[in-house]
């Protein structure tokens, strides 16, 4: 398919990831479209979605480190951690230094391990934990060890009624949750805390620079279908590169292994073709070059 590829999308507020997937599915018509990495519905920013064969290289795309732009607020818990969810709980937070918001964003930063939101997508015993919660039952979720690379304040507002506005820029694992860093500052701070706003400004390689709201690719798109970046150029994003013989081609469109990378290469890489195509993704495991996944021709 020539649409395969990689769509780099500007999500809108108010919409689920899910949803997003849907209007891409209408845009570039075929129903082969899935994302790497949800958003809430109150967060905007970059989602990567993948058009036809290249939904196959999202869970690649997944585990790549996340960069966002969000404002906490002490003050007030709230029961989804962020401004979607009831207030549970208020307490004046004017005493609240600017060390002392540095202190405790600093004991958030590292490896460490992050109680995910009670309201989330996280399964428990097969039921989604925000279903649980919605119908009343107490969820304890276990902590996930997780990285936040950077954690840093741009701002600190005091708007007053007695609530601190924090601007924080963040990078992180796949995995991390950004309410349940200001669930557990609000709490380490003994005033409660949720998260107001939150932009993903990176998914590894992909910015916001060349993220596209739906509205866009639509009008650039016009009768034609949406089409992304080209699964080759797409794969080298996030992945290093290998040029395979044509000989190596053929054993690759089989499953065939290769002889492992000149160069050991730790962790899958891209497999290019002569014509410039992605063919596969490979890991060198027990002295060959195994393919996890081969892109038969379309």
């Amino acid at each position: 398919m020539s649409g395969d590829g990689l769509v780099i999308v500007d999500k809108p507020a108010g919409w689920t990831s899910h949803d997003v997937v849907g209007r891409m599915r209408r845009l570039a018509r075929t129903r082969k479209v899935g994302h790497g990495g949800t958003l809430d519905p109150m967060a905007t920013g970059v989602l990567v979605v993948a058009v036809g064969r290249a939904t196959r290289l999202l869970t690649y795309v997944v585990g790549a480190d996340k960069s966002y732009a969000g404002t906490i607020r002490l003050g007030e818990a709230t029961v989804t951690d962020d401004a979607e969810g009831e207030t549970t709980a208020r307490a004046d937070a004017s005493a609240v230094t600017d060390a002392g918001i540095a202190a405790g964003l600093a004991a958030l930063t590292g490896e460490i391990d992050q109680v995910p939101s009670a309201v989330s997508a996280i399964k428990v015993d097969g039921v989604r934990a925000y279903k649980r919660v919605r119908e009343g039952e107490e969820v304890a979720l276990a902590p996930r060890r997780v990285t936040v690379r950077r954690l840093a304040v741009d701002a600190v507002r005091r708007p007053g009624a007695g609530v601190v506005d924090i601007d924080v820029d963040v990078i992180c694992s796949s995995g991390t949750y950004i309410r349940a860093i200001a669930r557990d500052l609000g709490a380490a701070l003994g005033v409660g805390g949720h998260l107001t706003a939150l932009r993903r400004t990176a998914v590894g390689g992909f910015t916001l620079a060349e993220a596209a709201t739906l509205e866009a690719l639509a009008a650039s798109a016009g009768d034609a279908p949406v089409t992304g970046t080209p699964m080759a150029a797409a794969a080298r994003r996030f992945l290093p590169a290998r040029e395979v013989t044509a000989q190596e081609a053929r054993v690759l469109s089989h499953g065939g292994p290769l002889e492992p990378a000149e160069v050991p290469v730790d962790g899958p890489y891209a497999a290019i073709g002569p014509d410039g195509a992605l063919l596969a993704v490979l890991r060198d495991r027990q002295g060959r070059a195994r393919p996890e996944v081969v892109f038969a021709a379309a």
